[in-house]
């Protein structure tokens, strides 16, 4: 059950970024922060690409297709992501250069909370 919860938490992270963030565009300061790294011309286009990628990312999850990969692709777009806005825009960040740290937070329970689903096969 805690696995299933935890499963569904990282999940909705990943849907509410991406429909509600950036989809939808209910938080502008991601298209700004895009738009500060990969250039203002096409910001529109690839916050959206970026947000329709991350609901992907949410069914991924939720489908259990290929786990373990899927843990290990979360984790780097997590880790190059926050590391990009880290040293690119630590201005526009929520948490300014405390972002790192929550990032580092999801990745911990990304990692565990596979890992704790292998125990439970085994």
């Amino acid at each position: 059950m805690l696995h299933k919860t935890i499963t569904y938490l990282i999940a909705l992270i990943w849907f509410t970024n991406g429909l509600i963030c950036k989809v939808i565009g209910l938080v502008p300061r991601h298209q700004t922060i895009i738009s500060q790294i990969l250039g203002a011309e096409h910001a529109f286009l690839f916050t959206k690409m970026i947000g329709v990628s991350e609901v992907l990312m949410s069914l991924w999850i939720v489908s259990k297709w290929y786990r373990k990969l899927n843990a290990i692709v979360q984790c780097v777009i997590i880790a190059v992501m926050n590391t990009l806005e880290f040293i690119l825009v630590p201005d526009l960040l929520l948490w300014g250069k405390w972002n790192s740290f929550f990032a580092l937070l999801l990745i911990g329970f990304i990692v565990w909370n596979e890992r704790y689903y292998q125990q439970l096969e085994s």
